[in-house]
C-alpha cells in the first residue's frame, strides 16, 4: 500500500499544517508495540510509535509545544518503519515522522552553535555535491592506507578522546580504490538484445564505500538486456535531509535529480540502496506544492525501482553453470526495503537463482540492525544493543556470507561481525548475482 500523500499548508508548524485526518489515523490498538525495537527495549509508552504519534497529535492540537523532550524522542526513534508493516489502519508513520523531525528543526529547540555547524557541514555542504563526498573519501582512504590509522590506534591517543569520538573512529569505513564514475561508463550497452533503457543512481556513501556494488548492479542490468545510463556527476537523493528534518534541502535535491534523470526518458530509474530507494519513491509527496515539478515527480515515483524489484519484474534469469564453491548465505532485510518499500520476496528469489548458493533464514531477519541512517552515530548505545542482537541471530545460522541491500546495514553489521571475530563477509545480493554471471561467462569462454 502506498503511503498517503501529506499536503502541508504554509504554516509555522509542520504538524499543525498537515491534513488532520492523517494525524487522527492511529487507533491506539497497540499492534505496533511488539515490532518497535525501542519500545521492546525500554517498555516505555513514549518510546513506541503509538506514544510518538500521541505527542505529534498534541502538537497538532496546540496542546504541546515542540520542546526538548519531544525532540529527543524523535531522535530516539529509529525510523525503521516496522510499525507500518504491523499497522492494521495503514497509518503513514514515515511521513508523520519526517514532518515531526522537521518540526523540531524549525522550532529551534535543539539548536546550538556546534550542532548548527555539524548540520551545515554535513547536510548543507558535504551531501550537496558528489565531488565533495569523493574528496572526503580520498582523505579517509589516505588515512587508512598510509598507516595513519594503525599509528593512531597504537598510540593510545584515542583513549584521551570522548567516548563518542572513540566510537566514531571505529566506524571508519574502507574506501574503494575507484569511485563509480571511474568504474562505470556513462552508457553501458545491453548484453544481447536491448530490452530496456534504465538510469542508474550511484548514491553518496554508496559511491565512495561500495562503488563495486554499483559496478555489479550495472553489469547485472546489462545481462538482463538493459542499456544503462550512469551520469558521472550525480547528486544526493535527499533521503538524509528528508529523514532528519531538512525539508527544503530535500526538495531542492529532488528537483536536481528529476532534472538530471528526466523520468520520461527511461523505462526505470534504478536504486540499489534501500534507505535511498524508500525516499526516492515519494518525490511527488515531497513536491506536492510545486506545480512546475509535480507531474514529473509523479512519473518519477512510478519509474523508480529498487534493483531487486526491477530484476524480478523483468525476469529473473536462470544462470547456467555452477559457482566456484558452495556458499551458505543468510539474508538480512534492510528496514527501508522490507518495511518502507514492501520488498521481501524479490531479493530471496534472486539469491536462489545463484548456482550452489544455499539460502538460510536469519531469526528476526526484518528486525533493525541499529544502523538506521545516522542512528548508530547519534544513538550509539541503542544501536549497539540492536547490533549485538542481530549478530547473535547471524551466528545461529552458520552462514558463510550475509547478504543485505543497504550500505548502512552492510557497514554496521560488518563492524559488528569483525568485533565478534566472526569470519563472515557482508555483501549486497546483487554482487553475488554479478559474480555468478562472471563465472558463467568465464566458463563459456574457456570452452
Amino acid at each position: 500500500m502506498q503511503p498517503i500523500p501529506l499536503s502541508i499548508t504554509p504554516a509555522a508548524s509542520h504538524l499543525k499544517g498537515l491534513d488532520y485526518s492523517v494525524v487522527q489515523q492511529c487507533m491506539h490498538c497497540g499492534l505496533c508495540l511488539p515490532t518497535c525495537p525501542t519500545y521492546d527495549d525500554t517498555k516505555l509508552e513514549r518510546n513506541s510509535p503509538r506514544g510518538r504519534i500521541s505527542l505529534m497529535r498534541a502538537i497538532a492540537d496546540g496542546k504541546l509545544d515542540p520542546g526538548k523532550v519531544f525532540a529527543e524522542e524523535m531522535s530516539f526513534c529509529l525510523g525503521c518503519l516496522a510499525c507500518m508493516t504491523s499497522c492494521p489502519a495503514g497509518v503513514n508513520y514515515a511521513e508523520l515522522f519526517e514532518h515531526a523531525r522537521a518540526e523540531v528543526e524549525e522550532s529551534g529547540v535543539m539548536k546550538s552553535p556546534f550542532r548548527k555547524l555539524i548540520r551545515f557541514v554535513t547536510m548543507g555542504w558535504l551531501f550537496q555535491d558528489l565531488r565533495r563526498m569523493q574528496w572526503l573519501g580520498r582523505l579517509i582512504r589516505f588515512y587508512r592506507n598510509s598507516g595513519l590509522l594503525s599509528l593512531v590506534q597504537q598510540s593510545g591517543i584515542l583513549k584521551m578522546l570522548p567516548q563518542r569520538l572513540q566510537y566514531l573512529e571505529k566506524l571508519t569505513p574502507v574506501i574503494q580504490p575507484a569511485f563509480s564514475n571511474e568504474l562505470i561508463e556513462p552508457v553501458s550497452p545491453a548484453v544481447g538484445e536491448k530490452r530496456y533503457r534504465v538510469a542508474m543512481l550511484t548514491g553518496c556513501a554508496q559511491d565512495i564505500i561500495f562503488s563495486d556494488v554499483n559496478r555489479d548492479t550495472v553489469e547485472v542490468l546489462q545481462e538482463y538486456g538493459c542499456e544503462v545510463i550512469t551520469p558521472a556527476s550525480q547528486f544526493c537523493c535527499g533521503s538524509l535531509h528528508g529523514h532528519n528534518g531538512e525539508w527544503e534541502q530535500a526538495k531542492d535535491l529532488a528537483r536536481k535529480q528529476i532534472d538530471l534523470f528526466p523520468p520520461a526518458a527511461f523505462d526505470a530509474i534504478i536504486s540499489n540502496a534501500a534507505g535511498c530507494g524508500s525516499h526516492l519513491k515519494h518525490y511527488s509527496s515531497l513536491l506536492s506544492d510545486d506545480p512546475e515539478y509535480l507531474e514529473r515527480a509523479r512519473e518519477w515515483d512510478r519509474k523508480l525501482k529498487d534493483i531487486h524489484e526491477w530484476l524480478v519484474e523483468i525476469g529473473p534469469l536462470e544462470i547456467d553453470g555452477e559457482a566456484a564453491a558452495e556458499m551458505t548465505v543468510g539474508y538480512h532485510e534492510a528496514c527501508h526495503l522490507c518495511h518502507g518499500q514492501k520488498i521481501t520476496s524479490q531479493p530471496r528469489t534472486l539469491l536462489k537463482s545463484v548456482p550452489n548458493l544455499k539460502l538460510v533464514e536469519i531469526p528476526e531477519s526484518n528486525w533493525c540492525c541499529g544502523s538506521a541512517g545516522v542512528y548508530n552515530v547519534t544513538q550509539p548505545e541503542m544501536a549497539t544493543k540492536l547490533l549485538k542482537r542481530k549478530i547473535g541471530h547471524i551466528r545461529e545460522t552458520g552462514a558463510d556470507i550475509l547478504a543485505t541491500g543497504n550500505p548502512g546495514c552492510m557497514l554496521h553489521i560488518q563492524n559488528g561481525l569483525n568485533q565478534a571475530e566472526m569470519p563472515i563477509k557482508v555483501v549486497h545480493p546483487i554482487s553475488l548475482l554479478a559474480q555468478a554471471f562472471r563465472e558463467r561467462n568465464s566458463s563459456k569462454n574457456d570452452k
